[in-house]
C-alpha cells in the first residue's frame, strides 16, 4: 500500500476540536481510554480465540505496556491485542464516533457477552488529542496474511496512512506530548494516573522509561523461570547457627528486576463473599482509600440479575469530634473507574461511606464520567439502599450484641438515610437504637413501652389512626402522646440528668448533630410520640406538691421573688417561676420548651440567630426552689445590698446548666463570683 491520504469522517454532531476539547473535563484521563481500547483489544483476541476463529501461541501473556519517554516527550501504550487492517483503522479511527466494540459485539451477539467489552463509543483514542500534538498508531491484525499499518495524524482533521513495520500482533500507539502537558512523560506521575484510573483493569499494565538503567534483584535459584533471565549465580556463604551448625549453601540468582502490574485483574469484589476472608477485605480496604484504621464492617454486592453489580462498602469508623463523616463511593464499568461518588447511582447517604461498585450496565455517556437519564439508574440506586437496610435490620436481629458495639458509629449513617431514603427509613425503622442513661440500648418500640406506652403493629396504627380522625373531628379530643426524654448534652445537662436518676426516671441520649433532624422526622412518622429535651420543663414527678392552706402565701413569696429577679437583672420580660423541688440541692435551674428550643436551632440553622429570639418565644424560664436557702435569703432580705447579686448568679448559675453563656456573660460571671468569695474574707 502506498501513502493515502484522506479526511476524517466525522459521525457526529460535534466538530473534531469540540471533542479534543470538551468532550472530556480531565485532561489525565487519556491513559484510562486508551488503556481501555487495548483491554478491548485483547478481549476479542481471546473470544476469538475460544470460538476458534485464531490460535493464540501457547506462551501467550496478555498485557498491556506504557512506556514514558521524557527526552523524546512521547508516550506509548503498546497492546497485544487483535490489531487492525487498513481497512479497519479507516472504519475506527477516521470514523469518529463508531464504535468497534458495539460492531463487534453485533457480529458475534450470538458468542459473547457486552460485559466483556469496555468501550462503547469510538471516541476514546481522540482524548489522545487533548495533550498531543501529533498522535502514531502502528498496528498489525491478528488476520493471516495481514499487512502492518502506520497511521498519523496531526489533530486536524487530516491523516496519513501507509504500511508499516510492526512484527507483532497488536497495536501501539505513540502520543507527542505538547509542551503544556510534558508532565505526563515522568514516570511517577504516569503511574500516578495509571494508578487513579487503571489499577482494576482486567489486563495487566506495565510501566517502564524509555533507555533507563537495567534494576536487579536476588532471588533463589529455585524460583528462577528461565535460565536466560539470569545475570549471575551466586553461592552465598554458609551461616552458623546458635548451636555452632553451619547451614548449606545457598543458590541465588541475581537477575534483572521484574516488571509488577499495575492493574489487580481480580479485584476482591469479582469474587463471590465466600471466597473471601476477612483479613482480605481489611488489606483490600487499605489499599485502595490509604485508611489504616479498620472499618467496622462490610458489605459485599453481589447480583447478577436483573442487572449486574457487584462491589463491597464499608463502614468506616469515624471519629466525629475530629473527623470529617465524608466518605468515597468508586464507580467501576468493568473494572474501569469511572468516577468517585456519582449521585445518581449512590444513595445520598451511602455516600457517607467508603468503598467500591462496579455495574457493568450503567449508561454512561460518551467521555464515561457521567450518566445518561434513565430509570434504569434509580433502579441500582433503590437496590443498593435495600441491600444495606437488608444487611443492618439482619445483624440487628440475628447477633444484636455486635450491632450494638457498632451503633455509635453507624447511627449517622443510618438516621442520615432514614432523612433521605424513604424506603431506607420503613426498613430500618425496627432496628433504631437509643441508648439511655445506663447506657443500655433500646429499639424505639422498647422505648415507648418504657414510657407507659403502647406499641401497635402496622395494620392496628392504620385502623387506630382513621379512628382517631374521626373521634377527634366529632369530639375535638386531644390525643395523648408518648414522650421519650433526651439528653444533647451529657457534661452540659448533666445537673438534670442527675435529678432524672434520683427519681428513677430515663432518658435516651441523642447527641448528634444529626439528632435534632432526625427526631423531628421520627415524630411525623410516629405521631403518638413526642421527644422532649431533659431541661425542656419540670415535670411533677420533681416537685413537692403545695398544700392548700399555703398556697396562697406561696403565691405572694413567688410574686415577691418575680418582682426581686426582674428589678436585679433589668429585664422586666423575664420568665420566672417558683416552685418546690424535691432536690434542694437545687437552688435555680432554667427550662426552654422543646418546640421554642427548636425554633431557635432552626433560626441559627438558616442564619437568623441575630434575630431577637424573645420575639418568637424562645426565652428560657427561670425556675427557683422556694426550699433553697439562697432563695430563701433573697425573700427574707430582699432589701440587702448583696440581694442583686445572689439574684445574678443564681440566674447565671441557671443558665450554665442550660447552655454555655456569651463571651460577655461568662466574664461579668467570673467577676462576679471573685467578688462573692472576696465577701468570705471579710
Amino acid at each position: 500500500m502506498g501513502t493515502k491520504k484522506g479526511t476524517l469522517s466525522i459521525d457526529s454532531e460535534n466538530i473534531f476540536p469540540i471533542i479534543k476539547k470538551w468532550v472530556y473535563s480531565d485532561h489525565d484521563i487519556f491513559f484510562r481510554e486508551l488503556v481501555s481500547n487495548g483491554c478491548d483489544a485483547i478481549t476479542k483476541l481471546k473470544k476469538l480465540d475460544l470460538m476458534g476463529e485464531y490460535e493464540l501461541p501457547d506462551d501467550y501473556k496478555a498485557k498491556i505496556q506504557v512506556i514514558v519517554n521524557p527526552e523524546e516527550k512521547t508516550l506509548k501504550f503498546i497492546d497485544n491485542g487483535l490489531g487492525m487492517t487498513a481497512d479497519e483503522v479507516e472504519e475506527y479511527i477516521t470514523q469518529i464516533a463508531f464504535s468497534g466494540a458495539t460492531q463487534f459485539l453485533e457480529k458475534y451477539k450470538d458468542k459473547t457477552t457486552e460485559d466483556d467489552m469496555i468501550g462503547h463509543f469510538g471516541l476514546g483514542f481522540y482524548s489522545a488529542f487533548m495533550v498531543a500534538d501529533e498522535v502514531h498508531i502502528d498496528t498489525l491484525s491478528y488476520r493471516d496474511g495481514a499487512t502492518a499499518v502506520h497511521w498519523t495524524s496531526d489533530g486536524g482533521t487530516e491523516y496519513e496512512m501507509q504500511d508499516g513495520d510492526k512484527q507483532t500482533v497488536g497495536s501501539e500507539i505513540t502520543l507527542f506530548l505538547n509542551e503544556d502537558s510534558l508532565a505526563f512523560a515522568n514516570e511517577y506521575k504516569a503511574r500516578e494516573v495509571l494508578n487513579k484510573y487503571c489499577s482494576f483493569m482486567p489486563v495487566e499494565i506495565f510501566l517502564s522509561k524509555a533507555n533507563a538503567e537495567p534494576e536487579y534483584e536476588t532471588i533463589d535459584e529455585a524460583d528462577v523461570l528461565d535460565t536466560d533471565e539470569v545475570v549471575e549465580h551466586i553461592t552465598e556463604e554458609p551461616k552458623e547457627g546458635e548451636d555452632g551448625e553451619k547451614s548449606e549453601p545457598v543458590q541465588k540468582a541475581k537477575i534483572v528486576k521484574r516488571p509488577v502490574s499495575i492493574s489487580d485483574t481480580t479485584p476482591l469484589w469479582t469474587k463471590h463473599p465466600n471466597e473471601c476472608t476477612n483479613e482480605e477485605y481489611i488489606e483490600f480496604y487499605r489499599k485502595v482509600f490509604m485508611d489504616y484504621k479498620e472499618p467496622l464492617f462490610w458489605i459485599h454486592l453481589n447480583m447478577d440479575y436483573p442487572f449486574n453489580l457487584k462491589g463491597i462498602l464499608y463502614f468506616p469508623k469515624i471519629n466525629t469530634e475530629y473527623d470529617s463523616i465524608e466518605g468515597t463511593i468508586k464507580l467501576y464499568n468493568n473494572q474501569v473507574f469511572i468516577a468517585d461518588n456519582i449521585k445518581e447511582v449512590i444513595p445520598e447517604f451511602l455516600m457517607l461511606l467508603k468503598g467500591v461498585i462496579d455495574c457493568p450496565d450503567l449508561p454512561l455517556n460518551v467521555s464515561r464520567s457521567a450518566l445518561q437519564n434513565d430509570g434504569f439508574v434509580n433502579k441500582i440506586a433503590d437496590y443498593i439502599s435495600k441491600k444495606v437496610a437488608d444487611k443492618l435490620s439482619g445483624m440487628c436481629k440475628t447477633d444484636k450484641e455486635t450491632y450494638e458495639k457498632y451503633w455509635d458509629d453507624i447511627s449517622p449513617f443510618i438516621k442520615f438515610g432514614c432523612l433521605k431514603d424513604e424506603k431506607f427509613g420503613d426498613k430500618m425503622m425496627k432496628s433504631i437504637l437509643f441508648k439511655n442513661l445506663d447506657h443500655k440500648y433500646m429499639t424505639l418500640d422498647e422505648c415507648i413501652e418504657e414510657n407507659g406506652g403502647v406499641v401497635v403493629s402496622p395494620h392496628e396504627k392504620e385502623e387506630s389512626e382513621a379512628k382517631d380522625a374521626a373521634d377527634d373531628a366529632e369530639n375535638d379530643v386531644e390525643e395523648i402522646k408518648t414522650t421519650i426524654y433526651y439528653v444533647s448534652d451529657e457534661q452540659q445537662q448533666s445537673q438534670y440528668i442527675k435529678m432524672f436518676k434520683e427519681e428513677g426516671e430515663d432518658a435516651v441520649l441523642l447527641t448528634h448533630n444529626i439528632d435534632s433532624a432526625f427526631i423531628t422526622h421520627l415524630e411525623q412518622k410516629e405521631p403518638n410520640v413526642r421527644f422532649q429535651r431533659i431541661d425542656a420543663d419540670v415535670t411533677d414527678n420533681f416537685k413537692e406538691e403545695i398544700a392548700k392552706e399555703d398556697e396562697e402565701e406561696f403565691k405572694k413569696t413567688s410574686d415577691s421573688l418575680i418582682e426581686i429577679f426582674r428589678k436585679a437583672l433589668d429585664n422586666d420580660k423575664l420568665d420566672v417561676k417558683i416552685e418546690k423541688l424535691k432536690n434542694e440541692n437545687v437552688a435555680s435551674m432554667a427550662v426552654l420548651p422543646e418546640q421554642s428550643r427548636r425554633m431557635e436551632e432552626m433560626m441559627k440553622m438558616y442564619g437568623m440567630s441575630g434575630m431577637d429570639a424573645g420575639a418568637f418565644g424562645s426565652q428560657a424560664t427561670l425556675i427557683l426552689n422556694a426550699k433553697h436557702p439562697l432563695v430563701q435569703f433573697v425573700v427574707e432580705h430582699k432589701r440587702s445590698k448583696n440581694v442583686p447579686v445572689i439574684c445574678k448568679q443564681l440566674y447565671d448559675l441557671a443558665m450554665l446548666a442550660h447552655k454555655p453563656l456569651s463571651p460577655e456573660e461568662m466574664t461579668e460571671f467570673v467577676n462576679r463570683s471573685n467578688e462573692i468569695m472576696m465577701l468570705l474574707t471579710k
